[in-house]
């Protein structure tokens, strides 16, 4: 798996934590006990400290950045959808940030909140504890429900127990004549 050392700072992952060949970690990030870090995410601490708590996850393709001598912080639980880019920014205990969603610098995503998919949080931003938020810039657009909550904390337990089937049980598969799936021969092309 591609972790890089830059400038002294080598990535500091918890043998329980599974980070896929596919991800990128860089510099001076940290990865807690039980995290899962998906295919293509790209985690860079090269210009300051990322910090992912345990039991967190980034999801296939998310970008975890920091600008100069600045911190991207997630605390234990924390959950990141596909796709999305968090630059620079806190998230509280618990908090879930949707797919494909932005949270920019200096924003601080509140414990137990949501950020919906595709939303944009400006810099600066404090997201109050235990809302959704949504929209281009996002706003608050409502309170979660107590069984919105459970879902978001089940949701994210799934990826603890997936980080852990994934280090008992992942490992690549080759692929040859002798485990074949199927034979096309005498189909024609559509």
């Amino acid at each position: 798996m591609p972790i890089y050392e830059f400038q002294g700072n080598v990535p500091d992952i918890d043998s329980t934590a599974f980070v896929h060949p596919l991800a990128s970690v860089i510099g001076d990030v940290r990865v807690g006990a039980g995290c899962y870090i998906g295919p293509f995410a790209s985690i860079r601490g090269d210009f300051g400290t990322i910090i992912i708590g345990e039991g967190s996850n980034v999801q296939d393709s998310c970008t975890l950045h920091v600008g100069h001598g600045r911190r991207c912080e997630l605390a234990p639980a924390s959950h990141v959808g596909h796709g999305a880019v968090v630059h620079s920014a806190v998230l509280q205990r618990n908090a879930l940030i949707g797919m494909n969603a932005v949270v920019m610098d200096d924003a601080v995503i509140g414990e137990s909140a949501i950020v919906a998919a595709c939303a944009f949080v400006k810099s600066g931003w404090e997201v109050p504890s235990g809302c959704l938020v949504a929209g281009i810039p996002a706003r608050v657009v409502r309170q979660l429900e107590q069984d919105e909550l459970r879902e978001k904390i089940e949701a994210t337990r799934k990826y603890q127990d997936l980080a852990a089937a994934c280090l008992s049980t992942m490992h690549e598969a080759k692929i040859g004549t002798d485990n074949q799936v199927g034979n096309c021969e005498g189909l024609r092309p559509v």
